[in-house]
């Protein structure tokens, strides 16, 4: 299996956390990659059987959260054919952040299989979670 792991990072949290993640699913042998959204490996996204987009939650405490950046993500390429996870890297609160990635990767072409909020504290245990879960999603 070929994945890669597009994330959006404000402060560098999310990167970290997308960066985990590919070292997580390589070590489980999986060809993983994680890149910026700003500089998306194109051989790699074509490649790849599964997409992780990441993002923070942007907005108030507990009000009005959403993906950082989100329309950056909204205007990523097609992905058409392809199976997705989607994460978020927070704070206090992620509110409805999640669902709102999840339906914009939707929008994109994907199927989102599913995903999780990880605490920017503890993005560690987050992102191991996170792997564990991708594999049995993607085994199943």
């Amino acid at each position: 299996m070929h994945a890669i792991v597009i994330y959006e990072s404000l402060t560098g949290n999310t990167r970290t956390a997308g960066d985990l993640i590919a070292a997580g699913l390589r070590a489980k042998g999986v060809t993983a990659v994680a890149c910026p959204i700003t500089n998306i490996d194109y051989q790699a996204l074509s490649e790849a059987d599964l997409v992780v987009v990441g993002s923070w939650v942007d907005g108030l405490f507990v009000i009005g959260q959403k993906p950082g950046r989100v329309g950056r993500i909204a205007k990523m390429p097609a992905l058409a054919g392809k199976k997705a996870i989607v994460y978020l890297t927070y704070a206090l609160d992620p509110g409805k952040a999640l669902h709102k990635l999840s339906a914009t990767v939707t929008s994109r072409g994907a199927e989102v299989l599913g995903g999780l909020a990880i605490r920017r504290d503890r993005i560690d245990e987050g992102t191991a979670d996170l792997v564990d879960r991708i594999l049995d999603v993607v085994a199943a």
